[in-house]
């Protein structure tokens, strides 16, 4: 009699297969150096989209996305043990689009799109040849995305969307971008937004990247000079697009979105290597720098972990990543001074690609997190509102329509 398969049984196996893959078809991650974030290239994202279709040939993408998308079908345990085994080798590296496309786009479109929309992107965005950007900001409104002007009118079967999007990370090599519109300005701002799949390719999408203080090009604004797009790229429903933010916005902040945080066993192994580099490890005050930035990353490993335990186990608590994302703004620039105060001169004068040069661009990003995607103060307001149930603060516009308001602001 032949015993039946243990479920960790069968998932040893398959991470005996990958592992066995892995080393057979992908490169160390010491044998390349890649670029940093905002300094992508053409050619690098061309060879990191025949990676990624590669790894959707073999069965090794989208392995806990429904195999009717394209995916494996798989538990997001065979997700982590395949990026366990994988800890250590080159991956598909988009820069920020990896994260977009593969952390925030897809699950949003799997949790909150229609069939034919996941049917027709998901297995495309699994073969690296769908490639995602966020269209939110724009020159006007920024903490208050209700607030957008970029219009999208009907037309036959089409939209044709005219407006600017800024603060856009990854657009100029972005296929296709979450585009936030308004479709009806006679009702109250919340109430007449609408998604679309915006194609960043089509006529009349313009695309100009910003430099930045770190020297890189990731910010991007973007043109939309009536660009027609298809009726069936609406994402969510008409006019139901504050609903679709809010499910986007959980994935935004982290919540859910796979992989695992673990408590740091090793004493803050950056700051220590700045450290020796300075031979500064016998410092009273250094050695103090290490042991603050070690509590500090500990500290924020174990909210992490706590705060996904509740989210994966209570349906409805998708508001609790404001603490993920006002946390992460909180915790950069504090961990990003104490490796720039270490480093001392090694993060003001070096050669590029050093211990230095990622330090200095650390302290220079610090603050990305605490304004991007929603500012700190904003993550206050919804702990405070949303979970906490203090009262909201007075709002004028409640109840008028969005054409109502802006008649409004110019007599101001």
């Amino acid at each position: 009699m032949t015993a039946m398969a243990t479920p960790q049984a069968d998932l040893d196996r398959y991470r005996a297969r990958a592992r066995e893959w892995i080393t057979a078809h992908l490169e160390p991650a010491a044998a390349k150096v890649t670029p940093g974030r905002g300094a992508e290239t053409a050619e690098h994202i061309s060879a990191q989209r025949e990676l990624q279709r590669s790894l959707y040939e073999a069965g090794w993408a989208g392995i806990d996305v429904p195999a009717e998308y394209g995916g494996q079908g798989l538990t997001p345990e065979h997700a982590a043990a395949f990026a366990d085994e994988a800890r250590g080798y080159l991956l598909p590296d988009f820069g920020i689009l990896s994260l977009v496309t593969f952390g925030i786009a897809l699950p949003t479109i799997l949790a909150a799109c229609s069939e034919s929309f996941k049917l027709r992107h998901v297995p495309r965005i699994l073969a690296g040849q769908e490639l995602w950007c966020q269209l939110l900001s724009e020159p006007g409104a920024g903490s208050d995305l209700a607030g957008i002007h970029t219009k999208a009118t009907p037309h036959g079967d089409t939209w044709i969307v005219n407006g600017t999007k800024v603060w856009s990370s990854g657009a100029s090599f972005a296929d296709f971008g979450l585009c936030i519109t308004r479709t009806d300005w006679d009702v109250p701002k919340h109430d007449g937004l609408t998604w679309i799949a915006l194609p960043l390719k089509a006529d009349g999408s313009t695309v100009r990247p910003i430099r930045e203080i770190n020297g890189g090009w990731e910010f991007c604004e973007v043109f939309l000079d009536d660009v027609v797009v298809d009726v069936d790229e609406v994402m969510g429903g008409v006019n139901e697009g504050w609903a679709f933010t809010h499910t986007m916005l959980v994935f935004e902040r982290g919540a859910l979105r796979g992989g695992r945080t673990e408590l740091p066993t090793v004493l803050a192994p950056d700051l220590v290597e700045l450290a020796a580099q300075r031979n500064r490890l016998g410092d009273s005050h250094v050695r103090q720098l290490i042991a603050t930035g070690h509590v500090y990353d500990v500290v924020r490993a174990a909210l992490v972990i706590r705060l996904e335990a509740v989210m994966r186990a209570a349906a409805g608590s998708g508001n609790l990543a404001s603490y993920l994302k006002l946390a992460k703004g909180i915790y950069d620039p504090l961990r990003a001074r104490i490796a720039m105060e270490v480093a001392g001169g090694l993060a003001v004068a070096f050669e590029p690609d050093s211990a230095g040069a990622v330090t200095s661009t650390n302290f220079l990003n610090g603050r990305v997190q605490s304004i991007a995607g929603g500012s700190n103060e904003m993550q206050r307001n919804g702990i405070a509102e949303k979970i906490l149930g203090l009262p909201r603060e007075t709002n004028v516009e409640k109840g008028k329509p969005f054409r109502q308001v802006l008649a409004d602001a110019r007599k101001w």
